[in-house]
């Protein structure tokens, strides 16, 4: 990649160049930017001069992208997020006076059993600080820059993603479910067990570092349901043979909310280590900073809370 020298470059253009990919049309992307026809104009033929590519190419009445400003566009929207965060970065932050919104991104399993106690600290501390959680989608762990780069966190256990600074919040250990009705499997599992029975996954079989063991150890889960929230997997079990693998805090409400029973790994399988994540933009903001203080201060009191769920340490 050659070299860019940023303080030669209008960084105007950057938005200029998502409005003008994002609408297609030239006159219309003046109108969201703020910029007269003319002007936009003016922007679009400096950016095609500076990428010595049309980015936009006419197609009868309307405009189309080029490949090079198909690749540009998410890429400028993503460039635009962080010159915002960067701008909107603070020496000072009081959480008992600011009013402002964070957006973590978290599965149903982050936002129950950390983004909850997390709300509740915060709505004693900060009454002006909202907290949105966003589910992360499957393809978070090709796209974690450009994907951190437009939200305050992401909750995520050690082993998915790496690179990026983050701070450990807590540990949880994997169980499995099995319906109340199930008489292959009696008080315990078994490997075999594991490799004969058909499975409910959280998303892909192989998101989770314990069903990664598995297959180390020769065991290739037959996936029969996939859903996109670990609270769906009780009931995806109930009632079939199938099993699921579930976090020791989730499977709480496992058994009140469906004739299931929880059993213990029946291999040892790697703990949850949940943390909070960021991009390296936000490291010296000092909003961020109280936000991981707090989360880590919340982390703590989780600590060996799990409390009883009826199965016993393996």
């Amino acid at each position: 990649m050659v070299p860019v020298n940023l303080s030669r470059l209008d960084l105007n253009l950057v938005v200029a160049l998502r409005a003008l990919l994002e609408e297609r049309n030239v006159t219309r992307a003046g109108e969201r930017v703020g910029l007269s026809q003319p002007a936009m104009s003016a922007a679009l033929s400096r950016l095609r001069r500076h990428f010595d590519d049309e980015l936009l190419a006419r197609t009868g009445n309307a405009y189309e992208l080029t490949p090079l400003g198909a690749a540009l566009r998410d890429r400028s929207a993503t460039a635009c997020d962080l010159l915002e965060r960067v701008f909107a970065s603070q020496a000072d932050f009081d959480p008992a006076a600011e009013t402002r919104e964070f957006t973590l991104l978290a599965s149903d399993y982050g936002a129950a059993a950390f983004g909850a106690p997390l709300s509740r600290a915060l709505h004693e501390e900060a009454p002006g600080i909202r907290v949105t959680f966003q589910h992360p989608a499957p393809t978070i762990v090709e796209n974690t820059a450009t994907v951190l780069s437009t939200v305050d966190g992401l909750l995520m256990p050690h082993g998915v993603i790496d690179g990026f600074p983050g701070v450990d919040l807590y540990q949880d250990r994997w169980l499995f479910l099995v319906a109340d009705d199930n008489h292959e499997v009696g008080d315990e599992l078994t490997l075999d067990l594991l490799a004969r029975l058909p499975w409910a996954v959280y998303q892909r079989p192989y998101d989770a570092g314990a069903a990664r063991q598995l297959s180390m150890i020769g065991i290739s889960p037959r996936v029969e349901v996939s859903v996109q929230t670990f609270q769906l997997l009780p009931h995806m079990v109930e009632g079939t043979r199938r099993v699921a693998m579930i976090q020791e805090r989730l499977a709480r409400g496992a058994v009140r909310s469906a004739a299931v029973r929880v059993l213990p790994c029946p291999f040892e399988a790697v703990p949850v280590r949940q943390a909070l994540w960021w991009h390296p933009v936000h490291t010296q903001d000092a909003a961020h900073i109280w936000l991981r203080r707090k989360a880590q201060e919340v982390g703590a009191t989780l600590t060996g809370d799990a409390g009883p769920t009826g199965a016993q340490a393996p």
